[in-house]
């Protein structure tokens, strides 16, 4: 089977029979980080979606991908439309839209973040009853500041108890956000220990952190970690190219 070229993953996007193919088209799109002039409004246009009563689960799906690609192509007219999800109802879209603004670096969305997440970790940090999801998707909102990276007092103010957070993986985010935006050792130093965890999920999680964050003093750290080869050198990728220092190239070769 040939793989699709773009003309028919927009084609397959424009259409609304086959949800399936757009399904597939919203993630092409982003995933392949396209130009096509087309591309952002008929992903803004999977959006509407949303706002159906009731939503249908498949077209849902399809928006929930958009919003992805939408973050992915950084399209400034997208953050009109990105930012008001903030304020749905639905928790996969908060995030997914959390998430994309944070690629987008958008200054503006600082603000709804930390409103979302302005209770703390006893209310939006809160396990939802009879479900494993927190009130708000605190990890997304978390790795979307730092990734703006505001380092007003009021921000840091609101990032600093997810610090204490139960669960090791929102302290690994909350960690990684207050050093991208602080450049304070001792986060990268909590982010060390959680690479010690007993836990494989959250030693990965805090490698992926550390290399997202560009802390090159971690080099040696993220070396050493109990965590797979292949998952270190998309960490040490990620180092690299936030801190453009070449020796961790030398590293990842060692790993390969």
């Amino acid at each position: 089977m040939e793989p699709l070229s773009e003309a028919q993953v927009i084609a397959n996007l424009r259409q609304t029979e086959d949800v399936p193919a757009q399904y597939y088209a919203a993630w092409w799109l982003g995933r392949m980080r396209s130009r096509h002039p087309q591309a952002v409004t008929l992903l803004l246009d999977t959006l509407s979606a949303l706002s159906q009563v009731p939503v249908d689960p498949e077209r849902r799906g399809v928006a929930l991908n958009a919003i992805r690609a939408l973050g992915m192509l950084q399209d400034a007219p997208a953050l009109s439309a990105l930012l008001p999800l903030l304020r749905s109802s639905d928790y996969s879209v908060r995030e997914e839209a959390a998430r994309s603004l944070g690629l987008h670096r958008a200054t503006e969305a600082v603000g709804p973040l930390c409103h979302l997440i302005a209770g703390g970790p006893e209310q939006a940090g809160r396990e939802q009853p009879g479900s494993a999801l927190l009130q708000e998707p605190c990890e997304a909102i978390l790795e979307a500041l730092g990734a703006i990276g505001v380092a007003t007092p009021s921000v840091i103010e609101t990032i600093t108890p997810f610090t204490q957070h139960p669960r090791p993986l929102i302290r690994a985010a909350a960690c990684r956000a207050l050093l991208q935006i602080t450049g304070d050792q001792r986060w990268a130093s909590e982010l060390e220990q959680l690479l010690l965890h007993p836990e494989p999920l959250v030693r990965r999680g805090a490698l992926l952190d550390l290399g997202a964050t560009g802390w090159t003093a971690s080099l040696p750290a993220i070396e050493a970690a109990t965590v797979e080869s292949s998952l270190k050198l998309v960490a040490l990728r990620g180092l690299a190219e936030q801190s453009g220092d070449s020796t961790i190239l030398d590293v990842m070769d060692r790993l390969l």
